[in-house]
Parts: C-alpha cells; structure tokens; sequence
C-alpha cells in the first residue's frame, strides 16, 4: 500500500476541488466534487437516509484513510432524505472524488445500492452504511485482501462497534440507559449530557457529543462498546475463512461488506422487489455463496456504527423480506434460518444443517415425512410472521392419522442415530 498518486497533478486537484460536475437523471441528480481522471481502484457505495449528522462524521472519517486518496472514491446515495442531508455536497471538504446522489423520490436500500453500483470506477466495491465511522487503515484492510484473489467477499459487519456520537431524542430506554452508562467513562462527554438532560425539553435535535477532533484523536471510542452477536453465536469457531460453515452468506452484511464488481456482474446484483430493512443483503450474498465466492471475516476491517432511533417498523419489514427471500430461495440452507425464530445460536443452527444433509445422504429414501415436515414449518414459521399470525401448530395433523404415526415414528430413531441437534430442533417446533 505504498503506491503514491503519480499520475495525479495534485495542481489541479486543487483547482477541481470546489468545482462541481452535475447530471440530471430520471431518477436522481448526481453531482461530483473533486472530479478528477485518475484511475479509481476502489468504490465506496453509502446509501442514506435522514441520517445527515451521522452521514457528515462518516465522511470526515473516510477523509483521513491512508489508502491514496485519489485511488478511492465515495458514492453517497440519498434515498430522497427530508432533512439537511443535502447540505452534504456543499458543506464537506474531502479530498477524494465523491459523488452525491439525490433520488427524487424514496426506492429503498436495494434500488439506491444499485444505482450506486452502476455509477462505481472502482474494480473493488465497499458497502458502507451512511452512519458508519470508518477507521483511517478502513479501506486499506479491506483492500490488501482482494490483490491476490479475486473470489471474495470480506465483512467487518460481523465484529462491528457501536459507538453513540449524538444524543438523539428517539434514543429509546435501553439506549438512554447504555449512553448514561458510556458518557460516565469521560468527564467532558459526561458534562455534554448533562447539559443536554437539563434542556432537554426545549430541544428535539440532536446533540453532538464526538467532535472531528475526538475521531483525528480516537476519543471517540470512550462512547463505543462491541457488538458481537454473530460470533458470540458460535461463529467464531470456523476462523477468518469460515470454514466448514453451512450458511457462509450471513456474512454479506451490506453496512460493511467488500466484493469485486466482477463478482456482482455474474450474480447479479441487489434485488430490488426487497424495500425496507433486512435480507436483501443476505439473499444476494446467498447468490454470491452459490456461484463459489470465499467469504473472509476481517476485525481489522471494522467500523463504528453511529447509533440512531430504532424504528417500530422495522421488524414487520425483516420478516416481510425474509419471506420473499425463503420464497425465491426455498432451499434447506435458507429455510433453516427460521430457527433464528427460536433463538437458537448460530453455532446451533448450523448443527442442524449439516445433520439434515447427513440425514439425506445416508438415508436418502428414508425420513421423507419428517423431512417434509420439517421444511413445511421452517417455511411456514417465517409466512406466520409475515402475516402476522401466532407461530403455533405449524404441521397439526389429526390424532391417529398415518402421515403423524410415520413422524413420529422417525423422529424417534433420530437421536439413537446420533441426529441430536436436527431431533432438537425439529421437537422446538413441531411440539411433540
């Protein structure tokens, strides 16, 4: 990473730098800062939406990376945000070509990211979430990986850090309590909520708590706290390459994910009948799994997600599109994914994949009931949620009846064969 920007007139980077190149589109309106001929090696593509405050942090923090500034580029999409997230393009002064794309109207996480794409120089593609705060070796980290190999995916979203750099009024408790909690670690940081606590009620905007300064000196990270729960689920134990692990493709999570355009070219990339929040990053990472890409864990690709209010919406959006996922994918390496339902830690539900591939190569006319079964509910269990409908008797068969006795009859030599997590699993949801 010791290339310099040679063929780059740092002259007329100066000249560029307050100039602004704009384009209308249908759709959008794009403009470019710092629009400069140099070759771009990677592309980083950042939706948002009404995250000005935290967008503007994350692009000074994409300011500082080490990786030659003129090599990079940042594509900002603005999902039609009603707040001052316009006063983006005019307010930064950053020292990589970027490019801000304003949708005239709302189209969603997926329909944004590919216009992002299409709008990339790069070869190497980063997904970055608007508010996420990119450490200076960023870009560096996850670009060494892709030099040499050219098949894959590499996550820092896996081992993300939370980090809370304003007060927001639609913290809810948990979060209020958490912050209170944090601020108690830095006097300065402590006297800025408690001035805030005392004004309060005559303010609904958000409070700024980390300066540019405290990211230039990593102050911030008095208020940031690890947020582990892929690998506090089991996941570490497969090490940086996964290996050995059934469902790989949980770990294309778009708010810090690297992919060579090559690669998206061939799979396809986001699929935008996906609107709202969740699984449209782990179905096209399903695709990428199929078509043999390596997916790579990296700690030292982390960012910071800058806390924000959590929408009730939310999660009437996951089960919506994780439906649509298990509906175009329904496979038994998607379907397990309901157990997620139950809690179960991934470690658990990846058990239970690989015996029930064991269970179809070892007795491959055998267990065809239960097997039947036990996708039915795994489907049904996320077309329940969907519809917003209690998760309960998922495979209700009469009393007596043969298909039942059949069941049962194979759930009961499904331990003695040494099938525990797949009898586990199947009990947890069939109710025996």
């Amino acid at each position: 990473m010791n290339e310099t920007n040679k063929s780059y007139d740092k002259a007329d980077a100066v000249n560029e730098t307050n100039k602004v190149d704009m384009t209308d589109y249908p759709l959008y309106k794009m403009s470019i800062k710092n629009n400069h001929k140099h070759p771009i090696k990677v592309s980083i593509v950042m939706p948002t939406y009404n995250k000005y405050h935290q967008t503007s942090l994350s692009l000074y923090g994409l300011s500082k990376q080490t990786f030659p500034h003129a090599e990079y580029e940042v594509i900002l999409v603005d999902d039609a945000s009603s707040d001052n997230t316009s006063n983006i393009l005019k307010e930064v002064d950053v020292p990589f070509k970027f490019k801000y794309i304003q949708m005239k109207q709302n189209k969603g996480r997926s329909s944004v990211r590919n216009i992002g794409i299409n709008h990339a120089e790069g070869d190497l593609l980063i997904f970055l979430d608007g508010e996420m705060l990119a450490p200076p070796a960023f870009i560096e980290n996850h670009y060494k990986h892709h030099v040499h190999e050219s098949n894959l995916v590499v996550t820092g979203a896996m081992h993300y850090e939370g980090v809370y750099t304003f007060i927001m009024p639609d913290y809810n408790e948990d979060q209020v309590a958490h912050l209170k909690e944090l601020v108690g670690r830095d006097p300065e940081y402590r006297r800025l909520y408690e001035n805030y606590e005392q004004t309060k009620q005559h303010s609904n905007v958000p409070c700024p708590l980390v300066t540019k300064e405290d990211i230039d000196t990593n102050r911030f990270q008095r208020l940031s706290f690890p947020n582990r729960y892929f690998l506090n689920s089991g996941l570490k134990h497969f090490g940086e390459r996964l290996e050995g692990f059934t469902l790989p493709y949980i770990a294309f999570l778009s708010g810090n994910v690297s992919v060579r355009k090559a690669n998206l070219k061939k799979s396809g990339l986001f699929d935008e009948t996906f609107v709202g929040y969740g699984a449209e990053d782990w179905e096209l990472g399903y695709r990428l799994y199929k078509n043999g890409v390596q997916f790579v864990l990296d700690p030292s690709t982390v960012a910071y997600h800058q806390e924000h209010g959590i929408s009730k919406r939310k999660v009437k959006e996951q089960w919506g599109n994780h439906y649509r996922f298990v509906n175009k994918h329904p496979h038994i390496d998607v379907l397990i994914l309901s157990l997620e339902w139950k809690e179960l830690p991934f470690m658990h539900i990846h058990q239970t994949l690989v015996e029930y591939n064991e269970l179809e190569e070892r007795f491959p006319d055998e267990y065809n009931e239960l097997k039947h079964a036990f996708c039915t509910m795994l489907f049904r269990i996320i077309e329940y949620l969907n519809n917003g409908q209690p998760v309960t008797k998922l495979y209700d068969l009469p009393e007596g009846s043969e298909e039942r006795i059949k069941i049962h009859q194979q759930f009961e030599t499904l331990r003695p064969r040494g099938f525990d997590y797949l009898a586990s699993s199947f009990e947890q949801i069939y109710y025996l």
